[in-house]
């Protein structure tokens, strides 16, 4: 909680938007059971909202049981449940590709997903972003860089390439894995699409292709509030980053989404649902 948030898509209720923040740090696990949270006018100075907001976004999650309020100043997370994870071993691993935009929330909702599975989480700038500073700076760029050609051409291939290998050896050890990557250009090739899941099937597995939506004003927040270097570039020039982004984009293949707009339902519930649907009829270990 930290970071410094970015003004709220002024669109929707505010304390709405505030609490369904908090509710996805808790829900994956970035804000622990017992953690105690800043007071209300430092997370009003977080969310530039007034305290009266954070006051009602509180009592959204109070309802919730997600914080308890142990005094007028100090209130606690409440997630005992972030200890106990089931296991979920199938006869036929699943291969859970998560795409979507940077600032969808693919990281939130694969640890989620993780946390609800037991299943390994792979996150792309998680394995390979040491790497990737590490080449780019080699090359005479800043580690930094996500938007040049020589990125693009020379370095993200291989960031794919590492993240699939990642992905098969988990398979080939007869494990369901959560792959999260924007995958944009990806999901946007169906002869990908098809490589990667008659890969996987000879490995005997699924491939499940999951695509989150969120809209520009959301996104922008997500991006704002995760501070990180690689974005910078984004948001000098949002204005002209967002106007290449085509929220509407679908993958080219049959495809899970889920609504990661402020209006949506709660990310882990649209996880429980996506679950659900996947283990329907799977058989298990």
């Amino acid at each position: 909680m930290a970071t410094p948030s970015a003004p709220l898509n002024r669109s929707d209720s505010l304390h709405v938007q505030v609490a369904r923040n908090i509710r996805n740090d808790i829900e994956s696990g970035v804000l622990r059971d017992g953690a105690v949270l800043p007071s209300t006018r430092e997370l009003a100075a977080q969310w530039n909202v007034s305290v009266f907001t954070i006051s009602e976004a509180m009592k959204v999650l109070a309802r919730d049981g997600l914080v308890e309020s142990k005094s007028r100043s100090k209130r606690v997370v409440r997630a005992p449940g972030q200890s106990r994870v089931t296991e979920v071993r199938l006869r036929k691993p699943n291969v859970v590709l998560v795409g979507g935009y940077p600032g969808s929330g693919k990281t939130e909702l694969g640890r989620i997903l993780a946390r609800e599975t037991g299943w390994p989480m792979l996150d792309k700038d998680t394995l390979t972003r040491p790497v990737v500073e590490a080449a780019l700076e080699f090359i005479g760029h800043s580690p930094n860089d996500r938007e040049s050609s020589d990125y693009l051409s020379k370095i993200r291939p291989r960031e794919y390439e590492a993240l699939a290998a990642a992905t098969r050896e988990n398979v080939m050890c007869g494990n369901s894995v959560i792959v999260t990557a924007p995958f944009i250009r990806e999901f946007n090739n169906a002869a990908w699409i098809g490589r990667s899941e008659a890969s996987y099937a000879d490995m005997g597995a699924r491939t499940v292709l999951v695509w989150l939506y969120c809209d520009k004003e959301v996104m922008h927040t997500y991006v704002r509030r995760r501070g990180a270097a690689r974005d910078a570039a984004k948001l000098a020039d949002w204005p002209n980053y967002i106007a290449d982004i085509d929220t509407e984009f679908r993958p080219l293949a049959a495809h899970h989404l889920i609504d990661n707009c402020a209006s949506g339902l709660p990310l882990q519930q649209q996880a429980k649902e996506l679950l659900a649907q996947l283990l329907d009829g799977e058989e298990r270990k």
